[in-house]
C-alpha cells in the first residue's frame, strides 16, 4: 500500500487511542505522536538494543530499585502547549512509586528517562524527545548509543531543558551506585 493510500485512511488529528489501536494492529512497528502531531513510526528495537536494556534493568534491579517502578517500552502520555498531548514509548522508564495499570501514563512521577539511540532515531532521541521530556519537566534523560563503549550521555533538568551532566560507557555506569543518580 502506498502512502498516499495510507494517508487517505489516516484522521486528521491523531490520539492516543488510535495509537494504541495502530500498534494492536501492526506489532512490527511502533508508533508515537509528539505533542506538535508529528507521527514516528519505528520497527521493533533489535537484539542488542533489548540486551542495553535489559542489563540497565538488572542493574536498578540489583540496587533494590523496586520492579513496579521500572518499565521498558511503556507508553508516556506528554503535555504540549495548548493543551494538545503527545504519546512517546521510552526504552526505560523508572518512577519515584508504582504506577496504575494504563497504555499511556502520566509523566508526574517519572524520574528517568532512557532512549537507546537506535539507527535512524538519532535525530528524534536527541533532539525532539529531550526537548519534549524536559517540557514535561522529567528530572534526567539518559541517551545510551549503540557504538562499542555503548556511551550513556546523562542530563540533569535545568530550567526548560536538559544540561549535560556526564558521558561514560555502559560498562562504567553499571559498576557505580545508581543512588549517585538520584534514582532512589
Amino acid at each position: 500500500m502506498s502512502a498516499e493510500a495510507v494517508g487517505r485512511h489516516m484522521p486528521t488529528v491523531i490520539t492516543l487511542d488510535d495509537l494504541t489501536a495502530m500498534m494492536a494492529e501492526d506489532e512490527h512497528h511502533r508508533y508515537e505522536i509528539s505533542p506538535d502531531q508529528v507521527l514516528s513510526v519505528m520497527p521493533p528495537a533489535g537484539y542488542m538494543h533489548a540486551i542495553i536494556a535489559t542489563r540497565l534493568t538488572g542493574w536498578l534491579l540489583a540496587a533494590g530499585i523496586p520492579a513496579d517502578r521500572i518499565a521498558q517500552t511503556v507508553g508516556l502520555r506528554i503535555p504540549g502547549a495548548a493543551g494538545s498531548t503527545g504519546g512517546r514509548i521510552p526504552d526505560l522508564v523508572v518512577w519515584n512509586k508504582a504506577q496504575a495499570d494504563g497504555v499511556w501514563l502520566p509523566v508526574t512521577d517519572v524520574l528517568l528517562v532512557v532512549e537507546i539511540i537506535s539507527p535512524g532515531s538519532e535525530a528524534t532521541d536527541t533532539v525532539a524527545k529531550p526537548a519534549e521530556y524536559a517540557g514535561a519537566g522529567i528530572p534526567q534523560y539518559w541517551t545510551i548509543g549503540q557504538d562499542s563503549a555503548q556511551t550513556v550521555t546523562m542530563y540533569r533538568h535545568e530550567g526548560d531543558h536538559y544540561l549535560p551532566r556526564a558521558t561514560m560507557p555502559l560498562a562504567w555506569v553499571l559498576n557505580a551506585d545508581p543512588a549517585e543518580h538520584d534514582l532512589h
